[in-house]
């Protein structure tokens, strides 16, 4: 085997896909049986940057997706507390949308269906990797399958396993984290105002509210809570939360009439020490798990996995592939995390000169065309993106 992709998910199957016109023979290794299919109104959403829309489009995979992606005609950006607010709109730029919404399980469903369609690679599911061990010629994976046990080798394994990633660990990668003192609760909710293809994102100190627009009018509901306090949020009913909720975004889609099911998680950034080492590479979340602040996590997985596609496609499978990928993706990786991870500390810092910086800010974004094309470069993806299109 050429390459072994370790982890279904979105990111793994992506990679897959763009791997079909490598000529290169590839396994996709997946634990679970099928794609997770949580029950209707409280699915987590994901904001597509246009050039991650682009690329799934490319790749056969958008005309699988059960409902259309739902556009971000514009952005609305604002902190509590804070003096001006940003209104970005796309066609202001010379574009219909900054991106679009779309479900995760809808998203992994399809992804799962193009995969079927491959002919390059080897879908194994389920199988969980038990061992993995490098060598000269790349690596040799025992994989825990229904009824036994499976062994395969690979020149090379990239590793697409998430935060707490097998493969990383058994490449002797260590990991640097932050743990952001905050959880972040998502759900559906309906407002007196439908959506109008305005995607709000409203900071406070103790987390960041985002509303993102969905099919039917509804919205994706996003809302940043400190730690100490996720319990008693937690323990809200629906009438309560979406007062809560409320009093944390205001009134500017009306009264929020509806929330569906609640799921939360805790925020912190894990962030991989390198992402290679001999006979394999990393991406998506195991090789970045950032705060969600300004939807950039799975933009950049998904980026990961087409700079590989883009190397393995062009100069095929070497010696040097897993360094030259490495270096490919320093100056992306850097520059988004650099953003993230700055936009979540300074947007949640109480003190009076963030307070005058995020003002000013705030409002010089609505006057100055070359600060505002900067951050729509940015939430579009092609922040420091490399070209794919000629290998898709």
């Amino acid at each position: 085997m050429d390459i072994a992709i370790v982890g279904g998910g979105l990111v793994g199957s992506s990679l897959a896909c763009a791997l079909e016109r490598s000529g290169l023979t590839v396994a996709l290794i997946e634990a679970a049986d099928t794609p997770e299919v949580p029950p209707g109104f409280d699915q987590r959403k994901l904001a597509l940057a246009q050039r991650s829309m682009d690329a799934l489009d490319r790749l056969g995979v958008l005309t699988m997706l059960s409902a259309l992606p739902t556009p971000i005609r514009r952005i609305h950006i604002s902190r509590t507390g804070d003096f001006g607010r940003t209104l970005l709109e796309a066609s202001e730029f010379g574009h219909v949308a900054f991106g679009a919404i779309v479900l995760a399980q809808d998203l992994g469903v399809a992804l799962a269906k193009r995969v079927q369609t491959l002919q390059q690679t080897r879908r194994i599911c389920p199988a969980r990797v038990s061992a993995c061990r490098f060598d000269a010629d790349g690596a040799q994976l025992t994989l825990a399958v229904p009824g036994g046990e499976q062994a395969i080798s690979a020149r090379l394994v990239v590793a697409a396993d998430g935060t707490d990633s097998f493969i990383r660990h058994a490449a002797g990668i260590g990991i640097r984290s932050h743990d952001y003192g905050q959880t972040l609760f998502v759900c559906s909710l309906r407002a007196d105002q439908a959506n109008d293809g305005t995607a709000y994102e409203r900071f406070s100190e103790q987390g960041p509210v985002a509303l993102l627009p969905m099919a039917d009018g509804a919205y994706g509901a996003i809302c940043g809570v400190a730690s100490a306090k996720a319990a008693d949020i937690a323990s809200l009913d629906d009438v309560r939360y979406a007062a809560y909720f409320q009093s944390r975004f205001g009134w500017r889609v009306g009264k929020i009439r509806e929330t569906g099911k609640r799921t939360f998680y805790t925020l912190k950034q894990v962030l991989a020490e390198r992402l290679h080492a001999p006979g394999a590479v990393l991406m998506g979340n195991a090789a970045q798990t950032i705060h969600p602040i300004g939807a950039q996590g799975f933009n950049l997985g998904l980026r990961d996995a087409l700079s590989l596609a883009r190397i393995l496609v062009t100069d095929g499978l070497s010696g040097t592939t897993a360094e030259t990928y490495a270096a490919s993706r320093q100056d992306d990786r850097s520059r988004t995390l650099a953003f993230s991870d700055g936009l979540a500390r300074m947007t949640a810092n109480p003190g009076l000169p963030a307070h005058l910086m995020r003002s000013l800010a705030l409002g010089a974004l609505g006057s100055a065309p070359v600060m505002a094309a900067e951050l729509v470069s940015g939430a579009m993806g092609y922040r420091g993106a490399t070209s794919f299109e000629d290998v898709l």
